[in-house]
């Protein structure tokens, strides 16, 4: 009897199969819940929409969570819907002012609806979000506009994400009135640069209940963005300049391999392996990193465009060079900032690496305790 032993792209395949069955099997229904009227009624910036329990996330009985639905702005500063979830406490009286709050930025998922990750029963990082309401903090996590919600997603968009993460604090405080005032910043990998936008933001804000902002992130930049290895991350960004700047045109940069790449992103989230990624020298065509509005687009997620308002604890994996230089501008700017580094290849082990300094930091911005500081 001969058995067949499968070739290298016969268990590639059986991987992705299985990876596409698994997130297939993590991922919620996209139900009327996310859809909003059009054209949308009016509302101020953080205004609720809408909003409802929800049982079906995988999630311990001591969390409740609730989705909301709020008004925030489009990087053109239009009005727009976006989805968020809150978690809470269940069965706990809030303490005297109400729950502090967590405003939690997540990583890259896609640009299709259904890449939100309030429609993951794990909502992605659900233990991680659990750990921190079991120690008696409300979490509120935007998908930001166009993951969820009928509007084009801004992918990576650091400032506009900021925004809806902002937005998103007033909504929850309507849906759920037992959170309190005061709240922090918290984002992982892409979400570690949403978190920095929010700070800086909040030097023309000036909230006096925020606190400060933790980033777990690789501080990714321009330069690091367009030395991506495959098209998929590309082609989003693409995809996101075209929402920014309406006037870009995809075919200036994309092939036609990337063309029908850019479609298919379009209706399938890239983080579940449903969608065959090809080389960056496949979907991109010669001189498409010249693209004036492509680098416009990157350059607004610059990790430090201008000073932050309050603490920042910045948690960096190994090997990132670029992460001593861009602590140093953030430091000669005049921020706060707390870094620690270590020694993973990924913000992804980093985050639960860092648990014990994240909690220490974030009990000490709530008690009202001097921020420490890396800086000279």
């Amino acid at each position: 009897m001969t058995l067949a032993v499968p070739s290298a792209a016969d268990s590639s395949a059986q991987r992705t199969a299985a990876s596409s069955r698994r997130s297939r099997a993590r991922a919620l229904r996209l139900t009327r819940f996310y859809d909003t009227p059009q054209p949308l009624p009016p509302g101020k910036q953080g205004d609720l929409i809408r909003f409802e329990s929800f049982d079906d996330y995988d999630l311990p009985l001591s969390v409740s969570a609730v989705r909301i639905l709020y008004h925030s702005r489009s990087a053109k500063g239009e009005d727009v819907a976006a989805s968020a979830v809150v978690l809470f406490p269940a069965e706990k009286k809030p303490p005297a002012g109400g729950w502090p709050v967590i405003a939690w930025a997540h990583g890259s998922t896609g640009i299709a609806r259904s890449c939100a990750p309030s429609l993951r029963r794990n909502l992605m990082h659900g233990s991680f979000l659990s750990m921190y309401v079991n120690l008696g903090y409300a979490v509120v996590a935007s998908d930001y506009t166009g993951l969820g919600t009928s509007f084009r997603n801004a992918f990576q968009d650091a400032p506009s994400n900021a925004v809806d993460v902002i937005a998103s604090i007033p909504a929850a405080r309507t849906a759920v009135p037992q959170l309190g005032s005061r709240w922090i910043v918290m984002g992982v990998a892409e979400g570690g640069l949403t978190a920095m936008a929010v700070a800086q933001k909040q030097s023309e804000l000036r909230d006096s209940a925020y606190l400060g902002a933790v980033a777990i992130s690789d501080l990714a930049d321009e330069r690091k963005m367009l030395s991506a290895s495959s098209a998929l991350q590309l082609t989003s960004l693409a995809y996101g300049t075209k929402t920014v700047f309406p006037q870009f045109q995809p075919a200036e940069v994309l092939t036609e391999k990337g063309l029908a790449l850019y479609r298919a992103i379009e209706q399938t989230c890239s983080d579940t392996g449903s969608v065959k990624d090809i080389a960056a020298a496949e979907g991109l065509k010669p001189g498409w990193d010249g693209n004036a509005l492509f680098r416009r687009y990157l350059d607004r997620s610059t990790p430090v465009a201008n000073q932050a308002y309050g603490p920042l604890l910045v948690i960096t994996s190994q090997p990132n060079a670029k992460a001593p230089e861009t602590i140093s501008r953030m430091c000669k700017l005049g921020d706060h900032v707390q870094w620690e580094q270590y020694p993973e290849n990924d913000p992804g082990r980093a985050i639960g690496d860092s648990v014990r300094e994240q909690i220490a930091w974030t009990e000490s911005r709530f008690a009202g305790r001097a921020a420490p500081t890396t800086c000279p």
